[in-house]
């Protein structure tokens, strides 16, 4: 094990609002990393940002800034494979997989806001974009955290899918994923979103595997042992989007929130005209617009249930 898991890159002003970051894995691999800190006075919280699939740190920035303005110090990265993580040569020769990014990758990043709580024992939110809520509980530390905040975070198994969707996800898991991935090497962004970064084989692969399997990844037998959903007490809020069914309508996050069997769990609709928009989906949250407005909406319930993360005065 590595007990070393935050690193300030060589020349970062550690007094700046934004400072780059390496984190280590406990397998060695280093993570590049972000910590945004607020611009005025000291941080009374500490929050962590897990991405989407394919999704690089870099989408929640302006999340993140807003976040350090209402005083928290915020965690970005990058999983192994994606963005500032992905290692050098062909993506052929990656071999990451969603097992590190959940056990390995997570765990790294819990472990640097351990440390950057320190002695003060600052209070600790967590924030999962979609898979960056959903294997949360496969983290090491999840236990320790204040408060857990779930955005279109789902069990993704294709069975809880409706309608339509749910033959859309059969026809990219099934068919699509498996031809592009066999073709490539890999998973081409272009193959998956708009905008999405390439994914490693194994990451696509098992990825595909566990929207297939009944009880998605938490009732594959080799993640069972990683699994500490039941050691979370804290408040956990899961928030739907209305128009996103492709990727997480309702039944899924509903799916979700029983895994939380011993927390406090609340589930959140945001719809968009609750934000004078016509549409949100699976990403617009975390965009520049609707900004605040959503993040608020978001803060809002999760503050008031956890009083030591609400912004000082």
């Amino acid at each position: 094990m590595h007990t070393r898991t935050y690193t300030p890159v060589a020349g970062a002003d550690a007094g700046a609002a934004a400072s780059p970051a390496v984190l280590v894995a406990d397998d060695g691999r280093h993570l590049a990393a972000q910590w945004t800190e607020p611009p005025h006075g000291t941080a009374h919280a500490v929050a962590v940002i897990s991405s989407a699939v394919g999704v690089p740190r870099g989408f929640y920035r302006s999340f993140a800034e807003w976040l350090a303005g209402r005083g928290y110090a915020v965690l970005r990265y990058d999983y192994r494979g994606i963005g500032g993580s992905r290692a050098p040569g062909p993506m052929r020769g990656e071999r990451a997989s969603m097992r590190d990014w959940s056990v390995l990758d997570m765990s790294a990043a819990l472990a640097a806001a351990e440390a950057r709580r320190g002695g003060r024992g600052l209070p600790l939110l967590l924030v999962g974009h979609s898979f960056g809520g959903n294997s949360i509980g496969f983290a090491r530390g999840v236990e320790r955290a204040d408060a857990i905040l779930g955005v279109a975070a789902q069990q993704a198994e294709m069975a809880l899918f409706p309608g339509v969707h749910r033959w859309v996800a059969r026809g990219f898991f099934n068919a699509w994923l498996p031809v592009v991935t066999r073709l490539a090497g890999h998973a081409p962004g272009w193959s998956i979103a708009p905008g999405a970064q390439a994914l490693p084989l194994q990451v696509a692969r098992q990825w595909g595997a566990w929207c297939r399997r009944a009880g998605w990844a938490y009732d594959d037998p080799a993640m069972r042992v990683h699994a500490s959903f039941g050691a979370i007490v804290a408040p956990v809020h899961l928030w739907n989007i209305s128009d996103d069914l492709t990727y997480a309508p309702p039944r899924t996050v509903d799916a979700l929130a029983a895994r939380f069997r011993n927390a406090a769990v609340q589930r959140h609709t945001l719809t968009p005209a609750a934000l004078g928009l016509r549409r949100l989906g699976h990403f617009g949250v975390f965009r520049r617009e609707p900004g605040a407005r959503a993040w608020e909406r978001l803060l809002a319930p999760l503050e008031a249930a956890v009083p030591a993360l609400r912004p000082r005065a």
